[in-house]
């Protein structure tokens, strides 16, 4: 086949994982196909059924050796990350003045969020307040 047709096969292949649901099956046949397309692109591999045998064999050992440890890293990858409720009962820092029942912004772990006053006490800016809960992208808090 033409150089040209591996690589267009590869990104119509990477197209399709990134477009399925699934356990990353469709990532290493498209990646196969690229590596074949650039072998015989440099004039490595001019012969048809080596071109198929070099992309059936890739694209097989690559699924076997890295699917496994891609797996894993995206799962332990996503426990790393914090959720929503693991922020109930941490510190921010006040970024304005927020009233009884107003609205204002702080910080948190680097980043601004919208806050709600659920307290009786005028919050001043730099104080820190303790985050009572946590409603879509706001937070509602009250002074420490």
């Amino acid at each position: 086949m033409i150089w040209w047709y591996w690589m267009l096969l590869g990104i119509v292949l990477l197209g399709a994982e990134m477009l399925t649901p699934g356990g990353f099956y469709i990532l290493f046949f498209g990646l196969a196909a690229l590596i074949v397309g650039s072998l015989t692109g440099l004039g490595f591999t001019q012969a048809e059924w080596l071109q198929w045998l070099l992309f059936s064999g890739v694209a097989i050992l690559s699924l076997l050796v890295f699917r496994g440890p891609l797996l894993a890293w995206i799962k332990t990858r996503d426990k790393e990350l914090p959720t929503v409720d693991s922020m109930v009962g941490e510190s921010a820092m006040l970024l304005e003045d927020v009233g009884p029942s107003g609205t204002g912004k702080v910080e948190l772990h680097g980043s601004t969020w919208t806050a709600h006053n659920a307290g009786s006490a005028l919050l001043k800016k730099g104080q820190r307040c303790k985050i009572e809960r946590v409603e879509g992208l706001a937070l509602w808090i009250t002074a420490e």
